[in-house]
């Protein structure tokens, strides 16, 4: 591979978002080789856009062993993912065809951290409803200088339940822990703690929590974890929080258990279809709040993965590859 390598990045949009006041650019990948950026890429564009390029960029454009199987690909020598995640690319294939692939891993820590509590504390103060009070005149109609439309709950003395303790896991429970919660962890590899955390089983987890928060990642073991036995266990007014991957839930079982009010709410960044259909059974259900898949995305944060990025590309023409996941 040439030390000016043609690089393609298939779907651009999310990361670098065109005339952005204070993000990020694409500059650091500018700095190797020739950069052409796609928004999007539908399926039957691959092979025309990647055909010569010796760098591949992606974020969600998925590239399974057919595509990757075409001569478009020829030239290819390394996939470079805007993602942690590895599932939009076919590693196996990727390897067969003696593709490098690198993922980019710990760039979002501190941004989906904070969209968790920013959840959490959405659900414990009750601001969207109060909000909408404000702005429907019930404080300017009220004979008080407050009111409540709800309860609010105090964090401190609840328990937070983390399932998965990579970066993101770990970081979310030091942040409980500042609020004063109690931790208790359910991962399959053990790390290290840096405040004090409970290791208990999955179903203990689900049953001790008022709040959990999921950060494992999506394999076949882990899909559909979170099923109607799973919530089944919860506290009545404990809440669900996803930020990992949507596909870790059974979201018609989820949708069930909010309407019968067997949980206190689900707070969820993360959906196992991302567009969902008008349709979708958590969408206006009741206690449920729904954002779109931007618990990763602050400009701090895409600014690290365009760097981190353009770091595997450098580093794998170098002849030392990073972050290698195939």
């Amino acid at each position: 591979m040439s030390q000016s390598p043609r690089i393609v990045v298939l779907d651009g949009i999310t990361t670098v978002v065109p005339g952005e006041a204070g993000g990020p650019t694409w500059a650091p990948l500018e700095a190797i080789g020739p950069v052409t950026v796609h928004d999007r890429t539908p399926p039957a564009a691959v092979p025309a856009r990647v055909r010569g390029a010796e760098v591949v960029v992606l974020n969600k454009t998925f590239l399974d062993a057919g595509a990757l199987a075409g001569e478009a690909f020829d030239a290819c020598g390394l996939i470079a993912l805007l993602s942690t995640g590895t599932n939009a690319v076919d590693l196996d294939a990727a390897r067969g065809r003696g593709i490098t692939v690198c993922n980019a891993p710990a760039y979002s820590t501190d941004s989906v951290a904070q969209h968790v509590f920013a959840l959490v504390l959405g659900f414990a103060n009750r601001v969207r409803e109060h909000a909408d009070a404000v702005e429907a005149g019930r404080w300017s109609g009220g004979a008080d200088f407050t009111f409540s439309v709800a309860p609010l709950t105090e964090l401190a003395g609840r328990t937070l339940g983390v399932v998965g303790f990579g970066d993101i896991g770990r970081r979310v429970a030091e942040i409980g822990h500042a609020f004063g919660m109690d931790l208790l962890v359910h991962s399959r590899t053990r790390r290290d703690a840096a405040v004090p955390v409970r290791w208990v089983g999955r179903d203990a987890l689900f049953a001790g929590a008022d709040v959990v928060s999921l950060h494992c990642p999506l394999t076949p073991e882990t899909a559909g974890m979170v099923d109607a036995a799973q919530l089944g266990r919860m506290k009545p007014g404990a809440l669900l929080v996803n930020t990992g991957r949507g596909g870790l839930v059974d979201e018609t079982d989820l949708a069930a258990a909010l309407r019968a009010g067997g949980i206190g709410g689900a707070a969820l960044d993360v959906l196992t279809e991302e567009p969902p259909p008008a349709d979708h059974p958590l969408i206006g259900c009741p206690r449920c709040v729904v954002t779109p898949h931007i618990a990763w995305a602050t400009g701090a944060a895409r600014s690290r993965l365009v760097g981190l990025v353009a770091g595997n590309v450098q580093a794998y023409l170098d002849g030392e590859p990073r972050n290698v996941v195939s």
